[in-house]
C-alpha cells in the first residue's frame, strides 16, 4: 500500500519510447477493483469527459448504459449481458457501462462509418478522466449482442460496441489465480515502427524509425 493508503502499482506504469502525458502512461486495464463505490460526481466527470469527445458532423453517436452495485437488480441486468469469461472478474468492478454507437446521420438517416471510431474516442476520454480521478476502467468486447438487445430494447440504428467495467483498484487476490497473474504481467506495445507507415504500406515512417 502506498502513504496515502491507495494500492501502488509503480511497476504497471508504461515504460515509453517517448514523452506522453502522465494519465496516459498511468492507465491500464486491471480486472480487480476494490470494494469501494465511485462517488456519483466522479461517474458524471467522466461522462462530461466523453461529451466532449470529437465526433464525424458532430453527430456525437455514443450511447452509454451505466449500472452500480447501489442498485443490486440493474448491476445483475448489466452483469448477464457480458461474456461467460468476462463476468468472473467483472463482478468485483462497482460500475458497469455498456457502450453503443447510432449506425446512421441523425440529420439524413445515411450510414455513419465512423461511428464505431467516435464512440472509441469518448470512451478513450472517459478512460482518460478516470485514471485523473485514481479510478481504473477495463474496457471489453466480450458482451451478449442478442442478450443487450432483449434487455434493453435496443433501437434498431444502435449497435452494441463494448463493456467497461469502472472502479478503484483492488487486491489480484480476489481473482482466480490465472486472472491474479495477468495483474502482474509486463505491459508491451508493439513499437512505432510497426505501426506508423511513411511512403508505402508496411514501410516505417522516418520519423518512427
Amino acid at each position: 500500500m502506498s502513504n496515502n493508503g491507495r494500492l501502488a502499482v509503480p511497476d504497471k506504469r508504461a515504460v515509453t519510447d517517448h514523452d506522453i502525458i502522465d494519465v496516459l502512461a498511468e492507465r491500464w486495464s486491471p480486472r480487480a477493483f476494490a470494494d469501494r463505490p465511485v462517488e456519483p460526481e466522479k461517474l458524471r466527470q467522466l461522462f462530461e469527459a466523453a461529451r466532449w469527445a470529437a465526433s464525424s458532423y458532430n453527430e456525437q453517436p455514443w450511447r452509454y448504459l451505466v449500472a452500480t452495485k447501489d442498485d443490486p437488480e440493474a448491476y445483475d441486468r448489466l452483469l448477464n449481458c457480458l461474456g461467460t469469461f468476462n463476468q468472473q472478474w467483472a463482478q468485483t468492478a462497482p460500475v458497469l457501462m455498456l457502450g453503443f454507437y447510432k449506425t446512421t446521420f441523425s440529420r439524413n438517416g445515411k450510414p455513419n462509418r465512423c461511428a464505431p471510431h467516435d464512440l472509441g474516442a469518448a470512451s478513450a476520454q472517459l478512460t482518460a478522466q478516470a485514471t485523473a480521478l485514481d479510478l481504473y476502467v477495463h474496457q471489453m468486447a466480450g458482451i451478449e449482442m442478442d442478450t443487450i438487445r432483449d434487455t434493453y430494447d435496443v433501437p434498431d440504428d444502435f449497435e452494441p460496441m463494448a463493456a467497461l467495467a469502472v472502479g478503484y483498484l483492488g487486491d489480484p487476490d480476489v481473482l482466480p489465480e490465472k486472472l491474479a497473474k495477468r495483474e502482474q504481467a509486463e505491459r508491451t506495445r508493439r513499437p512505432l515502427d510497426e505501426t506508423v507507415f511513411g511512403d508505402d504500406w508496411g514501410e516505417a515512417a522516418p520519423l518512427a524509425r
